[in-house]
């Protein structure tokens, strides 16, 4: 049996970086090894972390705000660096493992600063900003695409094609397949604008979905995730549709309401879209404008080629072009079928355990593995040479 080994993660504080980082250290925990996460106090309050996870605060700051921000950013990840070298002393970690945002660059650093191998996973299609930051200093990059966004080329040979980990529900998902969809049957939408919410899904879709043919909206069952401030205006929109809805500012079972959705219609965050494809469904995308680098319209780009989706730019993401996205999905006999199996040959369902393999590839082994590998060869040896001389008899 392999010895255990200490693997250090560090993570941003928003779920794209933190349920990457929980996924790692499941996996890596069910292999017998300890694990500890560094992240920030947001961070840490994202639910899904494994029962056996080590957590720990250290301070990252934030490179904003002009001279004055970007002076106290740098402090704060001077002694965030300090902290997780002691840490690093203390904790004795093979690996050091970060999953972008500035809660990972003081680990990362630390790393380097004490000669432990690193590597970094980019959950999104262009590389962030902390994770180009540290590129040239890791010793591997996973990626989750295979096309990736501002890419520094002379880190090319660091570039490993992992996938983003995703939830073992969703895995599932995929091993069911498709929901039957009959002629007549129900037509299950879920709507989704992630943990907070978009407030142009919940303008633009309940009036699309009142665009629809009668004969569809008596088969339409609708679940959506709202902002607290809409769910009373949607929920009277749908009412006054007579389409049957549920409407929620929160989705605790997401993966049991994606497992019966026949389609996704949301935001594109990495790990959505990862989910997304893993379970093999259909989506219609309005990827945030705001996001850094534009990175949710990249993240679609492989699903939308592939056939499994549709993307539109937020200002054509208007009822009357989602209108027409629904109808012929619903409608075309095997359209959605088709795109389900499009999106389904986008996923990667093995990421978390590709990325496990990465990571303890550069954990040098444990002092006691050496004893037994040598062990081992010197008694394999004195086996053959016994043999041999049998022989020779």
């Amino acid at each position: 049996m392999t010895a255990t080994r200490h693997f250090l993660l560090a993570a941003g504080g928003t779920g794209g970086h933190m349920l990457p980082a929980y996924a790692l250290a499941g996996e890596l925990i069910a292999r017998g090894h300890r694990v500890a996460l560094v992240s920030d106090d947001r961070g840490l309050r994202i639910p899904g972390a494994p029962a056996e996870l080590e957590t720990h605060v250290l301070p990252a700051g934030r490179v904003h705000g002009g001279p004055v921000g970007w002076v106290k950013a740098a402090l704060a990840i001077r002694k965030g660096r300090r902290m997780a070298i002691d840490l690093i002393r203390e904790f004795d970690p093979a690996v050091v493992v970060g999953f972008g945002g500035y809660p990972s660059l003081p680990s990362l650093l630390a790393a380097r600063a004490t000669k432990r191998p690193s590597v970094i996973h980019e959950q999104n299609a262009v590389l962030g900003r902390t994770n180009r930051l540290l590129a040239s200093r890791v010793d591997a990059i996973a990626v989750a695409y295979h096309n990736i966004h501002r890419f520094p080329p002379k880190c090319e040979m660091k570039r490993h094609l992992t996938g983003n980990p995703v939830r073992e529900e969703v895995i599932a998902i995929r091993d069911d397949g498709f929901p039957p969809l009959p002629e007549d049957g129900i037509f299950r939408l879920l709507v989704v604008g992630g943990s907070l919410g978009a407030t142009i899904l919940s303008a633009v879709v309940p009036a699309a979905i009142g665009m629809l043919p009668k004969a569809l909206l008596d088969r339409l069952q609708v679940v959506q995730q709202c902002r607290e401030d809409d769910l009373a205006a949607v929920r009277a929109k749908y009412a006054e549709l007579g389409v049957a809805a549920e409407c929620a500012a929160y989705l605790p079972d997401l993966p049991e309401r994606l497992r019966w959705a026949h389609l996704f219609i949301g935001r594109a965050g990495a790990s959505t879209v990862a989910e997304l494809a893993c379970a093999g469904r259909p989506a219609l995308f309005v990827p945030y404008p705001q996001a850094m680098d534009d990175h949710q319209t990249y993240n679609v780009v492989d699903l939308v080629d592939a056939g499994g989706a549709q993307s539109f730019p937020q200002p054509q993401f208007t009822p009357a072009n989602v209108a027409k996205q629904i109808q012929r999905l619903a409608l075309e006999p095997g359209a959605i079928e088709l795109a389900a199996e499009q999106a389904a040959s986008c996923g990667l369902p093995e990421a978390t355990r590709t990325l496990a393999d990465l990571v303890e590839s550069f954990a040098p082994p444990p002092l006691m593995d050496v004893i037994r590998v040598g062990a081992s060869a010197q008694r394999k040896s004195a086996s053959g040479v016994a043999a041999a001389r049998r022989e020779a008899k």
